[in-house]
């Protein structure tokens, strides 16, 4: 595998985190899957960072169970281990972003927030978009549904949008019942459209100076 594609899957994948982190620190909302971890950063005191790796590191346990490429144990076993030393470093740069290099970022105008908002969902989309298009690296749910579309009627548009309503319920029913500020509101609606725009655009093209692609394997 090209050494460059390490390093510019690393890159991109900071640089998603940074982006995610500033749709924190914007405060009017965030995608439905950071609204669960934001909700539950502020019920239990953990760092969202420290949630968001614990709940990727339960997707990806998932789809070991679930993945039946035929492959050797090794070449699966060195895969995922990547992905789990990758999703710790996620976790720990959001953290950083958010509680340290960001600290001070406070946003009192509406605007500026809705600009911090749509400026991270970009820089996160467009990050995604590279870090799929390199095919170093996995998102574990976008993996998970995957791997479920594979074996079930159902595709995993549906499976995607399924676990986009199972976190956005759990985030409204936790703070609407433990009386939390709400994570879901008007950037959720304008992550929803923007995101998935963002990430299909940047996939399309190569924003790495030339970077190949990972070949994929036969079988």
């Amino acid at each position: 595998m090209n050494k460059k594609q390490w390093i510019g899957s690393g890159i991109f994948y900071g640089l998603s985190a940074f982006g995610i982190s500033l749709t924190i620190k914007a405060s009017v909302g965030v995608s439905s899957f950071n609204a669960l971890n934001v909700t539950l950063a502020t019920m239990s005191g953990i760092k969202v960072g420290t949630i968001t790796t614990a709940i990727n590191l339960g997707f990806l346990a998932a789809c070991w169970l679930l993945d039946r490429r035929q492959t050797s144990l090794k070449q699966k076993g060195s895969e995922y281990l990547i992905m789990f030393f990758a999703l710790l470093a996620f976790g720990y740069l959001i953290n950083g972003f958010v509680y340290y290099f960001l600290a001070s970022l406070h946003l009192t105008n509406y605007w500026g927030q809705l600009a911090a908002l749509i400026g991270g969902i970009l820089i996160s989309g467009t990050a995604t978009g590279q870090v799929l298009r390199l095919q170093v690296l996995k998102f574990p749910i976008e993996h998970w549904c995957h791997l479920l579309a594979q074996r079930s009627r159902w595709t995993f548009k549906q499976y995607r949008y399924g676990v986009d309503a199972v976190c956005i319920s759990g985030a409204l029913l936790l703070a609407i019942s433990l009386g939390l500020p709400l994570a879901v509101r008007e950037g959720t609606v304008i992550s929803f459209f923007l995101l998935s725009g963002a990430i299909a655009w940047s996939k399309e093209r190569d924003l790495t100076l030339g970077i190949p692609t990972r070949q994929k394997r036969q079988g």
